[in-house]
């Protein structure tokens, strides 16, 4: 090729003047010049030719409206040319069929680039004008005609392609570099709306993948597991998005990946997930952590897919579940009960956050599978007070830091969240803070008060009201038994101490110490009726000196406090008494009604059942716990019962029964405990089987809503449907009814049954009416 301004030119090629008139025979002498030097082009002698000659020549043809001559002419020259090139190919054997393509595909675009540059003016006019397709173009549909597509040279080349790839699957090398720059002639050739690409290899290429993973795919899980299924498959799809970056067109990508989905994962999905002994219950079961996050990996190619894993997830849960509810063990056990879901809990946690990445889904399907199993019945809400019992007694007292304690209090609120009957919980946990305030076994009061604020933040200030005014309590009782301390003068000698629990109509509950000149230590504890959990207790004959320091504490505290009125509450309190058995010196720890029968025996060497009852006045069913405490546990039997005959046979007292010190009593312990033994009955309001004043936190008897949160839960449901009828007037029965239950749901989950009675009450009371036009539709009544 001659640079622009070349004063070479080609031999029997005149020169041409634009300016002069072109007929005919000067047009063919003209092109006959352009078709050499095509010719010439073509067998690769272009430095021999003169390009602005030639470009000169094209441009007079085209001016003097010699285009179409020049147009079909060009396309005949190179058709004839690349039926050769075909022939070529054909002839070609197919272990070089790939590289004779390459070559001849090479020289064919580098040929066309001479040619358009030559007839550059050409596709600016005439193809332009009369609507041809650019001469580059033409060449490139020329070659899809005459070689690409040659019957014998199109299904060969298919053929060896998918060969190779087929190979690349089993293992083996083959040239990518090659494969590449067959895929990117393929594309090159799909010129003027036609995908030769698409046509001649991608649809074939698609079918034969698909086919050749519906066998593999068949095969592969029939004899593996679910675990060696998934790396196959992740193996496989990655293999094919490799392929499709190496030397596949990018449009193949979503294609191949749709395949690998539907044949590896779509098409086997239920099967893996309920493979026996490698499926996806057996993982959650085994804590194959990494297995289950490729499981969950592939299959969120396919999302639907992913709702029979949650599916499956939220079964293994319900069903672990329930063997924790039925395990005898761990039932009779409240702590190792809790701990046991609380483990449950970590575990699937830890499958949502490392196997599932945290989705939204699996959150919600562990949230509700939980709520599914806890909340069959009441025992959860009852047993987890237990365990925040025994955690605040003794549980925190081997955690060091802070963190530690806020980590195991979270744990309890994560529990706690998936209560339904969150009023039940509240219901023993007020119980249980009681006896822990009252008799000062609680490690931590930070870590009480924390637990408390997660409630409050849990379930809004009304939850926690009355547990916060109970501490608030104990602090105004502290500021006022030190008043009441200091009023007294000189030493006081400490053989007996007492602490008793007073109820005030006005007052907080709260603790109060003071040594008077009779050797009684006396701590008092003011609760508040609103605030603290139970019905007032009866009175009892406390014995004289205990009296006195009762009567004294109530002047001064009536003193300070007009108009307030203290109801003693002896069924509360407890006491420290020091006593002579026999030969050896103990300090007995007892309850009041306890204190009060122990000291009957200072002035009597001997007493029937029925003086007992007459002199301390305590009433019968609290006496019988309190008294056959004394005398039924081999570890405290303070007293003896002497009985005859059948009598001896039963542990109740009975009417003619007599009961004396037991002078035999030895304990290695100079501290005795006495523990209660369990009621009938139970705790009022709770139904709690658990032994008072031990160490353990007991069990629970009945799994049933107890009587006093019925009663509230009444009231609550009143009270909300009075609000909200206040503010809305008028309202249909069904939108009463949701609007109620998204009120309470964060208490207690009320029935329609229950919202219905307390309807038709407050119809009754006259704060409703139904309306005349609509029996449905409730007015309210101001």
């Amino acid at each position: 090729m001659l640079p622009a301004g070349g004063k070479k030119s080609s031999p029997g090629i005149r020169q041409f003047r634009s300016g002069d008139p072109m007929d005919e025979k000067e047009s063919n002498r003209t092109w006959e010049c352009l078709k050499n030097a095509i010719h010439q082009i073509h067998q690769h002698n272009a430095s021999s030719l003169s390009f602005e000659e030639l470009y000169r020549n094209a441009y007079n043809l085209v001016l003097h409206k010699y285009g179409e001559l020049l147009y079909n002419g060009v396309q005949g020259v190179v058709a004839d040319h690349l039926k050769g090139v075909a022939q070529s190919c054909v002839d070609c054997p197919d272990d070089r069929l790939l590289d004779e393509l390459k070559r001849q595909w090479d020289d064919h675009k580098t040929t066309m680039v001479m040619i358009r540059d030559i007839l550059m003016y050409m596709d600016r006019n005439f193809v332009s004008q009369y609507k041809k397709v650019p001469v580059y173009e033409m060449g490139l549909i020329i070659f899809r005609e005459n070689v690409s597509g040659h019957t014998r040279v199109r299904t060969r080349l298919l053929t060896l392609m998918l060969e190779n790839i087929a190979a690349e699957r089993r293992g083996e090398q083959v040239d990518r570099i090659l494969l590449k720059h067959t895929v990117n002639m393929l594309v090159e050739l799909g010129v003027q709306g036609k995908s030769v690409y698409r046509e001649c290899f991608e649809d074939q290429f698609l079918d034969h993948t698909r086919k050749f993973y519906q066998d593999e795919s068949v095969q592969y899980i029939s004899q593996n597991t679910c675990s060696d299924y998934l790396r196959k498959a992740e193996q496989r799809i990655k293999e094919e998005k490799s392929r499709v970056e190496n030397y596949l067109h990018e449009s193949t990508m979503e294609k191949i990946h749709e395949l690998c989905d539907e044949e590896w994962i779509l098409a086997h999905y239920t099967t893996l997930i309920h493979m026996e002994n490698s499926g996806c219950s057996w993982m959650f079961e085994h804590d194959k952590v990494q297995d289950l996050e490729r499981m969950y990996r592939l299959f969120s190619r396919v999302p639907q897919t992913l709702k029979e894993v949650q599916r499956v997830m939220m079964d293994r849960i319900c069903e672990s579940g329930r063997d924790i509810l039925n395990d005898p063990e761990k039932v009779k056990d409240p702590v190792s009960f809790i701990s046991a879901i609380q483990h449950l809990k970590q575990k699937y946690d830890q499958f949502v956050k490392e196997s599932f990445k945290e989705s939204k889904d699996f959150q919600l399907a562990l949230k509700q599978a939980f709520e599914s199993f806890l909340n069959k019945d009441t025992r959860t809400a009852q047993y987890l007070s237990l365990f925040v019992d025994d955690m605040f007694r003794k549980g925190l007292k081997g955690m060091s830091s802070d963190v530690e304690i806020d980590a195991s209090l979270e744990q309890v609120v994560t529990v706690f969240r998936f209560l339904q009957d969150k009023d039940v919980f509240e219901n023993f946990y007020k119980q249980h803070l009681a006896r822990r305030l009252l008799t000062g076994r609680s490690v931590s009061d930070e870590a009480e008060k924390s637990m408390i604020s997660k409630l409050k933040s849990e379930c809004g200030h009304q939850y926690t009201s009355k547990l916060e005014g109970m501490f608030q309590d104990m602090k105004l009782s502290e500021d006022l038994m030190k008043q009441y301390k200091s009023s007294f003068q000189g030493p006081a000698a400490s053989s007996q101490r007492a602490r008793s629990s007073a109820s005030g109509s006005a007052g907080p509950i709260g603790s109060a110490a003071a040594s008077t000149g009779s050797g009684i230590e006396l701590k008092v504890s003011v609760l508040t009726s609103g605030f603290w959990p139970g019905p007032p207790g009866q009175p009892c004959e406390l014995p004289p000196e205990i009296q006195d320091c009762c009567n004294r504490f109530e002047m001064f505290y009536l003193a300070k406090h007009t108009g307030r009125r203290l109801s003693w509450q002896p069924n509360h309190g407890s006491a420290d008494i020091k006593a002579t058995i026999g030969k050896s010196k103990h300090e007995l720890n007892v309850s009041t009604y306890q204190m009060c029968i122990l000291m009957l025996f200072n002035s009597h060497q001997s007493l029937t059942w029925q003086d007992i009852t007459m002199q301390t006045n305590i009433p019968v069913d609290e006496l019988k716990r309190h008294l056959m405490s004394l005398y039924v546990n081999p570890k405290a039997k303070i007293l003896v019962k002497m009985g005859g005959g059948e009598k001896e046979k039963t542990k109740e007292p009975q009417d003619d029964d007599v009961f004396q010190v037991n002078s035999a009593f030895e304990c290695k312990l100079f501290r005795v405990k006495v523990p209660l033994v369990l009621g009938r009955t139970g705790q009022e309001g709770g139904g709690l089987s658990k032994q008072e004043g031990s160490d353990g936190p007991g069990a629970v008897a009945g799994s049933d809503v107890p009587a006093t949160v019925e009663e509230d839960r009444k009231h609550l449901v009143e009270a909300v449907i009075v609000r909200i009828m206040k503010s809305r007037k008028t309202l249909e029965h069904n939108q009463l009814v949701m609007e109620v239950t998204r009120h309470l749901t964060s208490r207690f989950q009320p029935s329609p049954t229950l919202i219905k009675q307390r309807i038709e009450k407050l119809i009754e009371r006259e704060y409703l009416e139904r309306s005349q036009q609509d029996r449905r539709v409730y007015n309210y009544l101001a």
